[in-house]
């Protein structure tokens, strides 16, 4: 009994370790301070001064543009090669399969120098356009890793089962494939969702003239300090997060449910 008090005791200090600093974000939203320092009264005003503040704005519908647009094509891109690495043998597929993890374990300023030096090298204007193309770059090996990890031998007994009944190629990986891997496409695409979104590094070395996202906006302001308003715009983003992953996961309960 003493054990388990301590265990669940540990663990709850765990989840208050992990949660206080988003806790005290979202306290301080609603701050009457400017100063962002002491709470001093509670007040509504940042939610409202927000969207007076175009540049934050801006730096927003950027950001969702990039993570949106660059989650999409890595999450099709991840999908089909994580299937064609399973599916298919051909020469070096060893050793693709290994380069697969380096963007995922080398550090984010190797890649961002790296592709700043081909972006340079190829003479394209930075901006949106290169941003979007390096989140995509390094989001498929996650996705790719993600999908792998839903495929098994039984994907094949199926598919080979769909053959013998007369189905296309198409046909089974739309109806039979894809449905079994879903599970692995959604974690996928969530993860290259939740990398885009937060990124810093990687956007700061392909950001151009008038694609400043939101990570860079806030870490422009790190000197002169973070204003209310930053606050109020996580406070929303960490709500609609929250009921989209709970939406999520209830949504995927519910199919399993159905299957079982």
């Amino acid at each position: 009994m003493k054990h388990k008090l301590l265990k669940n005791l540990f663990i709850l200090l765990v989840f208050f370790f992990l949660y206080l600093p988003i806790i005290v974000l979202i306290i301080y939203s609603f701050n009457s301070s400017s100063m962002n320092i002491l709470f001093e009264n509670f007040t509504f005003k940042w939610y409202i001064e927000l969207f007076k503040n175009n540049d934050l704005i801006m730096s927003f519908v950027n950001t969702l543009i990039v993570a949106l647009t660059s989650t999409i094509i890595s999450t099709i891109i991840g999908t089909i090669s994580a299937y064609g690495l399973y599916k298919f043998d051909f020469p070096l597929k060893k050793l693709i399969n290994s380069l697969i993890y380096i963007p995922i374990v080398i550090p984010e300023i190797v890649l961002g120098i790296s592709l700043l030096s081909i972006y340079t090298l190829m003479k394209l204007e930075l901006g949106m356009f290169t941003i979007i193309l390096s989140h995509i770059a390094f989001s498929i090996p996650f996705v790719i890793v993600s999908v792998r990890s839903a495929l098994s031998s039984e994907t094949v007994y199926y598919e080979e089962a769909a053959k013998d009944l007369g189905a296309s190629n198409f046909k089974i990986f739309k109806d039979i494939i894809l449905p079994v891997i879903m599970p692995g496409v959604v974690s996928g695409a969530i993860l290259a969702f939740t990398l885009s979104l937060d990124d810093v590094v990687i956007s700061y070395f392909t950001a151009g003239p008038g694609s400043n996202t939101l990570p860079l906006y806030i870490y422009s302001m790190i000197k002169t300090g973070i204003t209310p308003d930053v606050n109020a715009l996580t406070t929303i983003m960490l709500t609609i997060t929250f009921i989209t992953l709970t939406s999520i996961a209830v949504i995927q309960s519910r199919k399993i449910r159905k299957r079982i």
